[in-house]
């Protein structure tokens, strides 16, 4: 399945694509448009003024998604929270991790085009995911 989104990828727009390939659809491939009009008609789209999967109720589009697709994995709903805090920057969680991944994000949107940060991304999402799942089994952060 096709998926499209604004170009100049960032935090919730790269969590999104890790959240979509791992959980929603593994052989997603995403297209990059600087204008909404440009989405394929076969694809679909997130994180754009407007869509289904954006922005709502004060929420980011990993956690519309989250909520689109019902999954309830609760490591994924601790990701949310991250995700949250690095694009929205609201204070509603509490997500010391939110800075460094919104730091991280935008240099490497400063250095890479969009199909490279998914790209590098992809592990640092991966090893994020490993790292609250453990953390929720010990009940503290892991060594």
């Amino acid at each position: 399945m096709k998926w499209a989104t604004r170009a100049g990828v960032h935090i919730d727009r790269a969590a999104c694509a890790w959240l979509v390939r791992r959980h929603v659809d593994p052989g997603a491939e995403f297209v990059f448009v600087a204008d909404p009009a440009a989405v394929p008609a076969d694809a679909t789209p997130f994180d754009m003024r407007g869509v289904d999967l954006g922005h709502h109720g004060g929420d980011c589009t990993f956690e519309t998604i989250l909520r689109r697709y019902e999954l309830h994995d609760p490591v994924l709903w601790k990701i949310a929270e991250i995700v949250h805090e690095a694009d929205i920057d609201d204070e509603r969680f509490d997500a010391p991790e939110a800075p460094g991944f919104d730091v991280i994000l935008r240099g490497l949107s400063m250095v890479c085009d969009d199909e490279q940060v998914l790209s590098l991304t992809g592990p640092i999402f991966d090893g994020l995911y490993e790292h609250q799942r453990r953390a929720l089994l010990l009940n503290r952060p892991p060594a």
